[in-house]
């Protein structure tokens, strides 16, 4: 019997990992970076262990400390977790050689599978090499691991070798392995996998399909079980497909067979051997608990000759810290409140007044509706997230819910290339045109018992607030009576709560200040000073910081007093995992080029400034 795991991993699938092994009366293991130290995934642990350093590469992707570290903490289990080292072969064989039970595929399952290369070689695949312009467009993609990373879209063949090494840089990176390869890219498919879980004693589970379809780069936004609108036959084939793909390499434990799913045929993607981010959907539906499975399966228990029976539908959304409109750039910052309706599961690594940082995915949570049919689990989905109280970084929250209840969605006639099509409606700014006022008003709040109205009417106070990138200017007055505001009858205005009568309607803007940043409902605004500090000002033609990072890459030649074209390519920040393109925003020269690689930088730091070609 196990009594105690390490998980190799850290944030919201450390906690996951860890709430069941509670459930089980199994103690638990933490290991952590220094970046870390005060995560919710070490404080909810039993026991910590620290991996020295920040980044990934000197720290969840240390095979070695992490057995030291399991062994030095009385463990007697190491589970993986995903990404990170969790198809990693050479790991797995280290946590056995320790004399550590390894909750996960045996190590030759990971190795013919974990590769993409050879998993395809297996299934009878292989791919392109010799990439020629009919062969176009076709996905870049890493040989190791999975969630996006190490993925690109070729569409010219100029672009080719520059996004290959992009490729292999963010896979290194991110898996310790650089190995990419090239396949065709099929548009608009629908991304359907079977989780599988199969035993030491010859069982596998097809555990029912899920739809993955709604993605950006490559990374899955939306998920669903079961997969909507296939055929029982097609059902039946990838089902068939992924018990097959399992016996052949003589699986055990917890994995996934994705396919992309085209003019009712299904394309085998890859097998990924580990627990997915998705699991809960399957979870819901089929009434387990996978990771206590795993657990079971990896003390050698068999499962039941057929697992249980599907029942309802359920729909997970994966709440990033990160601005869809600034192409998906990734948000840092103090997350002062995090919390959802009743009834919705929350998987997260994050808690009130957690630290976001730039060092790992930008990913806080998971939220998960279970109900009898989909149209009821989607409504119950996009109602808790549209309710949900999230204040702090810029987060998708906003395209999660206007996903959910968009025409193509809740049709079920989605495909990979959703955000391609949708992204400028699904982004569109809607603040709330109140939310100004009620902000006002809350800080207002109190200040007429200090002689702030007058027997003579006084000029109506002004205060002036950033939201959604326009400046919004708002004007009250105090009265023997209380607050005035023009076009509007102020109800009740404490610190906290206003609510305001509009054209005949009471509603209600629960107000909550952090600094200069102010939450409304769901709308999120700053405070700005009544006078500008021109300190502040930057010169035209700036390139700032999108988002905290790290420069890893300059392109070839840029340097000050360069020419530049709209949209050349002039450096990558790596943040969150993740490397993003900088590029020129106006045809010119670089008057000023500010940075050099290995330099980090804050957001709104300047690149460098393109004075523009008269």
């Amino acid at each position: 019997m196990i009594t105690s795991v390490l998980v190799a991993n850290r944030g919201e699938i450390a906690c996951r990992v860890f709430r069941t092994c509670r459930e089980l009366g199994i103690r638990t293991v933490a290991v952590h970076s220094d970046a870390d130290e005060n995560a919710l995934h070490v404080r909810v642990a039993d026991t910590a262990v620290r991996l020295p350093g920040a980044a990934p590469a000197d720290t969840y992707l240390r095979g070695d400390l992490i057995v030291r570290a399991a062994l030095a903490s009385g463990a007697d289990a190491v589970h993986p977790g995903y990404g990170f080292l969790s198809e990693n072969a050479g790991f797995a064989r280290a946590v056995l050689d320790a004399g550590l039970v390894w909750i996960g595929p045996p190590p030759d399952a990971i190795e013919a599978m974990a590769s993409k290369t050879r998993a395809k070689r297996l299934m009878g695949l292989k791919p392109l090499t010799d990439v020629t312009e009919a062969d176009l467009p076709v996905l870049v993609k890493a040989a190791a691991g999975g969630g996006g990373r190490g993925m690109r879209v070729v569409r010219h063949l100029a672009d080719l070798d520059a996004e290959l090494a992009a490729a292999r840089a963010e896979a290194e990176s991110t898996f310790g392995d650089g190995e990419v390869f090239v396949e065709p890219y099929v548009e608009n498919g629908r991304h359907v996998e079977v989780q599988i879980l199969a035993d030491t004693h010859g069982t596998v589970w097809p555990l029912g399909t899920r739809d993955c379809s709604l993605q950006r780069r490559h990374q899955k936004v939306v998920e669903e079980a079961p997969a909507p609108g296939l055929s029982e036959e097609l059902q039946e084939e990838v089902s068939a497909l992924a018990v097959r793909a399992a016996r052949a390499v003589d699986y055990v434990g917890a994995g996934t067979v994705e396919f992309l799913v085209a003019d009712g045929r299904a394309h085998f993607l890859e097998m990924n051997t580990r627990l997915q981010v998705e699991h809960p959907v399957t979870e819901a539906v089929f009434g387990l608990d996978l990771v206590a499975e795993q657990i079971r399966v990896a003390e050698g228990r068999p499962l039941d000759t057929t697992p249980p029976r599907a029942r309802g539908h359920a729909v997970e959304a994966r709440l990033y810290a990160e601005d869809p409109s600034r192409d998906w750039s990734p948000q840092t910052g103090r997350l002062h409140r995090l919390a959802l309706p009743d009834g919705i599961r929350l998987d997260t690594g994050y808690t009130d007044g957690d630290d976001i940082g730039v060092h790992y995915d930008p990913m806080l949570a998971k939220a998960v509706a279970h109900a009898p049919t989909r149209p009821e689990a989607v409504r119950k989905l996009a109602s808790a997230l549209e309710r949900a109280v999230i204040h702090g970084p810029v987060t998708n929250r906003d395209l999660l819910v206007r996903s959910l209840r968009h025409p193509e969605f809740t049709a079920a006639r989605m495909d990979t290339g959703f955000y391609d099509r949708h992204l400028p409606d699904l982004t569109a700014p809607s603040p709330d045109p109140h939310a100004p006022l009620a902000a006002a008003l809350a800080d207002a709040h109190g200040r007429s018992r200090f002689g702030g109205w007058r027997n003579v009417p006084s000029q109506p106070q002004t205060k002036r607030y950033a939201m959604a990138g326009q400046e919004h200017e708002v004007h009250y007055r105090h009265t023997r009576t209380g607050l005035e505001a023009d076009g509007v009858r102020v109800v009740h205005a404490d610190a906290h709560l206003v609510v305001l009568e509009v054209g005949g309607v009471q509603r209600k803007f629960e107000v909550a200040r952090y600094g200069d940043r102010i939450h409304v409902n769901t709308t999120a605004l700053t405070a700005l000073p009544r006078f500008p500090d021109p300190t502040t000002q930057h010169a035209p033609g700036s390139l700032l910081a999108p988002m905290p990072g790290t420069v890893v890459r300059v392109a070839d030649g840029v340097t000050q007093g360069t020419p530049v074209k709209a949209g050349d390519p002039l450096l990558w920040l790596e943040a969150m995992k993740m490397q993003h393109k900088i590029t020129a925003p106006a045809t010119g020269t670089l008057s000023e080029w500010c940075v050099v690689p290995g330099q980090q930088v804050e957001p709104g730091a300047l690149l460098a400034v393109v004075t523009e070609t008269p």
